[in-house]
This record gives C-alpha cells, sequence and structure tokens, in this order.
C-alpha cells in the first residue's frame, strides 16, 4: 500500500490529504514506465560498449581461432613452397643438366597469376587480408606443382632415353688422333688462311693426309650431303637427335647416303682439301638445338683428363685456321 501524502493549506492552516485522479495516476505510470526504459537502454548501451555478450566472446573466439589456423596454414604453405623451390632448382640445374635439357622458363613456372582479380569475393571482410593471401599462396603453389610433376614426366621420359642419348652424342674425335698431333686450329678467333681477316672458327681444324678415314661421332642419320667447290666444299650432316647434329667438312669422297643410319665409329667419308681450304684437313663442328659449341666439350670418350687439357692448350695455341 502507498504511502498517503499531504500538502499545507495556507487557508485552513491544515495539511490537506493529496488525492490523484485516474488520469493523472495513468500519466505518472507511463512517464515512470518510459523513463525506466530509457534508463535501461542506455545502460544496456554502455554495457555493450565495454562488456562483451556470451554470444560476442563466443564469435570472437572463433574468430581468433581461425586467424591462428590461417597463419599456421601459410606457414606451412611458406614450407610446402620452399621445399617446391629447391625441387624446382634441382630440376633446371642438375637433372635437365645431366639429360642435356633445356630448363623450364620462369615464365611457364609463373604463368597465370596476374590479371583479374580473383578474389574480389573475399573482400570486405574483417580478415580478408590473410583470407586472401592464403588462398592465393595455395592457387600459386598448386599451379606450380602441376607444372613440375609434368615436368617429372618429361625427365622420366628423358631418363628412359638415356642410354639411347649417350649412343647419339657426338663424343669421340672424327679421325684417329691417339696422340694429338692432328689438331690443326680450334675453336675461336683465328686469322682466316684466305681473306687474312680475323673471323670466328665454328669448329675444330684436324690435319691429316688426303684419304684418311672420317668416323661419325655418334649414332645418327646423315641428313645432308654437299658437293661444293666452294665454303665447306665437300660436307656431311649428321643428325644424331637429342638436338645433336654433326658437321664434316672438306671432304675428298663419300661412303654414306642421305637417310643412312650410322654407329658411332662408322667410316662415313674421306679427309679432302675441297672448299676454302689450304690443305688436306677436315673440319669438324658441332651443333646443339641449332647453334654451333664447342667440339671439344665432347671429347669424352675417347680421352683422358690429361689428354683432355693437353688438346685444350693445342687448340688455343694455333692463332691461324686452314678454312
Amino acid at each position: 500500500m502507498g504511502k498517503t501524502k499531504y500538502r499545507f493549506n495556507p487557508e485552513t492552516l491544515q495539511y490537506d490529504r493529496i488525492e490523484h485522479t485516474f488520469r493523472q495516476k495513468i500519466f505518472r505510470f507511463f512517464i515512470y514506465f518510459f523513463a525506466s526504459v530509457l534508463l535501461a537502454a542506455i545502460y544496456l548501451g554502455v554495457l555493450s560498449l565495454f562488456v562483451d555478450s556470451p554470444k560476442d566472446k563466443k564469435l570472437k573466439r572463433e574468430i581468433a581461432e581461425m586467424r591462428t589456423q590461417y597463419e599456421l596454414l601459410n606457414k606451412r604453405l611458406e614450407q610446402v613452397n620452399t621445399v617446391l623451390a629447391d625441387l624446382q632448382q634441382r630440376d633446371d640445374n642438375l637433372y635437365r643438366t645431366i639429360f642435356e635439357a633445356d630448363p623450364i622458363p620462369s615464365s611457364v613456372r609463373k604463368a597465370g597469376y596476374g590479371g583479374v582479380n580473383k578474389y574480389s569475393d573475399l573482400e570486405g571482410y574483417d580478415n580478408s587480408d590473410i583470407i586472401i593471401s592464403t588462398t592465393r599462396k595455395l592457387d600459386i603453389i598448386t599451379k606450380e606443382a602441376y607444372v613440375q610433376s609434368k615436368s617429372y614426366d618429361e625427365l622420366i621420359r628423358l631418363a628412359r632415353n638415356k642410354e639411347k642419348m649417350l649412343s647419339c652424342i657426338p663424343a669421340i674425335q672424327p679421325i684417329s688422333n691417339k696422340n694429338l698431333r692432328r689438331i690443326a686450329a680450334g675453336w675461336g678467333w683465328r686469322i682466316h688462311p684466305i681473306y687474312k681477316i680475323r673471323k670466328f672458327h665454328y669448329g675444330i681444324d684436324f690435319s691429316a693426309p688426303k684419304g684418311t678415314p672420317v668416323y661419325a661421332t655418334g649414332d645418327g642419320v646423315v641428313k645432308k650431303i654437299v658437293r661444293s667447290r666452294r665454303g665447306y666444299g665437300n660436307e656431311i650432316l649428321i643428325d644424331h637427335g637429342f638436338g645433336y647434329v654433326s658437321l664434316y667438312a672438306h671432304l675428298n669422297g663419300f661412303n654414306v647416303k642421305k637417310g643412312q643410319h650410322v654407329k658411332r665409329g662408322d667410316v662415313i667419308g674421306f679427309v679432302g682439301n675441297t672448299g676454302l681450304s689450304t690443305g688436306p684437313h677436315l673440319h669438324y663442328g658441332v651443333m646443339l638445338r641449332g647453334k654451333y659449341v664447342n667440339p671439344i666439350n665432347y671429347f669424352f670418350n675417347d680421352l683422358t683428363p690429361d689428354e683432355y687439357e693437353k688438346m685444350v692448350k693445342l687448340t688455343n695455341n694455333v692463332k691461324q685456321s686452314l678454312d
């Protein structure tokens, strides 16, 4: 029961009891009610700024746990990327070197990462940066792993053909030269014997009497036979496969036909003095993927290390070629 309230009446000098009408009571009720609601709202608003609700706490825990998982995943992806980079380096610098294959260009390994933003649907979230970073790393590693797997498929094929490849590489001297006395001129800049100008010599000259047998330096197919009085004169080109082609020039005669299969050591022709030549000799050249390379780097089947070192000195000492 509520307290009875009074007020002083100066006319009667007495305290009169305060009586409220029903409307006043309703009005006062609503005033108190709305004031209470307003205070409660202010209280909850202030409380929500400083104190998390159980639901908010749960969400924050889940977000923190998810971020931790992403960070751990990023570290694992970095470890995988390090291992993959090591495999790529071994592939390019070891395995492909062994099999005489070109390394995979970086443009192929790194292809498909730029251009249109593929991760726009992941933007706009509180943790978008780490989500996008992790997704991008995963995409890159997936692509590089695929390229590497295809590379290993190719290396397996090359390994199966290695025995055949070793028999095809031009790996012996094209004429009998046990004492290394027939080295006339080597690879590099030389004075041309006819034009008397400095000219690059793309091969090795072997001096020998006319009619000396000339040998195929590796298994292959006779690609071309040329009969000429100019340039290299009579010459033979043998395609060994695997990117190798060998050249035998200034010949006196031929012992093979175009399209004929030859084995390493087969007599394919005879030393001569045809074309622009100042004396009987064989000009021998080796091409790898269309470019001339120094033949001396391929005499590993019939030279000891000491003989190889001696041959290098001999080819460097001669300053004028015979063609």
